[in-house]
């Protein structure tokens, strides 16, 4: 039988490591040649593998980055389509998802309790296939800096999928994301802007006018939330230098839009115009009077919001510190903004100009970004080539990091800074997570290559890990590698 390795053996030995190389590891890191390819790897990807590394080297930094940015001149991995095409519930429409799934007063009490029952225990597979489809295209799609981006644009643009019936929507809404993570800002604002996740997440769709006749049931009169959002989080920023009078404005243009739980009136995804929730009278946005038209007085507002010099900025800002620095330099956010303005809003043209920047390039942002929790054990699946890996198991894992798939209660979504996540606990945890994907848990129990592990950190080891790992027991030293203060850092 395998010897199970016990995880109170490593950690003391790991928690060692792991904060001496913390406290060490800014002024400890040696850089080699093959730093660059490594660094373009950590940030470009969820993890660099040992393939990667080789293959980037064969064919050059260069023709990397420019096939990222083209996702679409990339083939995507033929197992990954095979295991995604078993998901069935992941392309099922959001009209078909209503109907099959939220069950008004009227047709719950027409159901059995054991229907009711199986209704809800298939309604739990959407959200599940969801978040399995999430994970496993961040494991193995080629196409690595769009599931980066999709992720960095979910947290911008976050919901919650436990608010209503959420949870049925957010494969949906992220796919939406997905097709244009690279694309232009202001058709990703107005697909997030349109989409009955955002409108369920935010309380548009109880957003009404307070004397039209709409305005009846839970949608009682005018609803500031998602406006105050579309301009706080999404767009300008909290110092973009809109008002409350614009607040007010912009959630009196959003009355009526709304949801088709129906599935026979909306679009695709289920968004539906209630003119008779709409207010008609016209507004004054940032300076600017909108005539009061209906529908496109909120298409209005957004193409102002996307070309705003504030808009340009704010996310630049976090593009930069995504990518760079939890403190970006502010040359580098200037520039961003600069080429945000000027391609008015083209994604692929800002990171084009960050990830051929000075700055992005300077070795003294190499391996400074610390992981997220997701980011983290997405990146040991990816190091350790586990090519099978238990997605039940994952999950539950990062319900321990306190980072769920799609679970993030707040608006602003999870941060992407080392504060929020380095603490004792947090990184006993993770160690602890460590030394169970090196013992096998994820893959049918068999343990960990450490040769694979190793060569995915490349020059990144640092000399006091490799003499640990050299001291440790054969058995321990996967574990202790995917534990130790390179692991936690891109």
């Amino acid at each position: 039988m395998k010897q199970k390795l016990k995880y109170w053996l490593l950690l003391p030995l790991c928690g060692a490591l792991l904060w001496f190389g913390l406290a060490t590891y800014q002024t400890s890191a040696r850089l080699v040649d093959d730093a660059r390819v490594l660094h373009i790897l950590n940030r470009l990807s969820f993890g660099a593998t040992a393939e990667q590394i080789d293959r980037v080297k064969q064919s050059g930094i260069e023709a990397y980055i420019k096939a990222q940015l083209s996702p679409e001149s990339i083939s995507n991995s033929p197992k990954l389509e095979k295991h995604l095409a078993k998901l069935d519930k992941l392309n099922t429409s959001t009209s078909e998802l209503y109907k099959k799934y939220v069950l008004n007063k009227q047709k719950r009490e027409s159901l059995s309790p054991q229907k009711i029952k199986q209704i809800n225990k298939e309604r739990r597979k959407v959200y599940q296939q969801a978040v399995e489809a999430n994970l496993a295209r961040a494991i193995a799609s080629p196409r690595q800096l769009q599931e980066v981006m999709t992720n960095f644009w979910f947290n911008h643009f976050n919901v919650f999928a436990q608010k209503n019936f959420s949870d049925l929507l957010v494969g949906n809404y992220e796919n939406q994301i997905r097709n244009y993570a690279l694309g232009n800002f202001r058709d990703l604002l107005g697909v997030t802007a349109k989409h009955p996740a955002m409108l369920l997440y935010l309380d548009n769709h109880l957003n009404t006018a307070p004397k039209s006749p709409g305005a009846r049931g839970n949608a009682k009169g005018l609803n500031e939330n998602y406006a105050r959002e579309l301009l706080e989080l999404h767009t300008l920023g909290v110092d973009g230098g809109y008002t409350q009078a614009d607040i007010i404005a912009l959630a009196r243009m959003l009355t009526g839009w709304g949801i088709d739980r129906q599935g026979n009136r909306g679009d695709e995804n289920g968004f539906f115009f209630y003119k008779n929730r709409h207010d008609f009278e016209d507004k004054v946005f940032l300076g600017t009077t909108i005539e009061g038209k209906g529908e496109e007085e909120v298409e209005q507002a957004l193409d102002m919001l996307a070309v705003h010099p504030a808009t340009a900025r704010f996310i630049s800002y976090k593009l930069a510190q995504y990518f760079v620095a939890d403190e970006p330099p502010n040359s580098l956010v200037e520039k961003l903004a600069s080429t945000f303005q000027e391609t008015e809003g083209d994604i692929k043209s800002v990171l084009d100009t960050l990830f051929h920047s000075p700055e992005f390039n300077d070795p003294k942002y190499y391996h400074q970004k610390f992981k997220t929790p997701q980011q983290y054990i997405l990146s040991l699946v990816r190091a350790a080539e586990i090519a099978n890996p238990n997605y039940n198991r994952l999950r539950g894992m990062l319900d321990r990091l306190a980072m769920p798939i799609f679970l993030c209660p707040t608006p602003d979504g999870y941060e992407n800074t080392r504060s929020p996540w380095l603490n004792p606990e947090a990184m006993l945890t993770r160690i602890s997570l460590a030394t169970a994907i090196a013992n096998g848990t994820l893959d049918k129990e068999d343990p960990v290559d450490i040769t694979k592990i190793e060569a995915s950190l490349g020059s990144n080891l640092s000399a006091q890990t490799k003499e640990a790992v050299n001291k440790t027991p054969p058995r321990l030293r996967a574990a202790l590698l995917l534990g130790s203060p390179e692991m936690m850092y891109r």
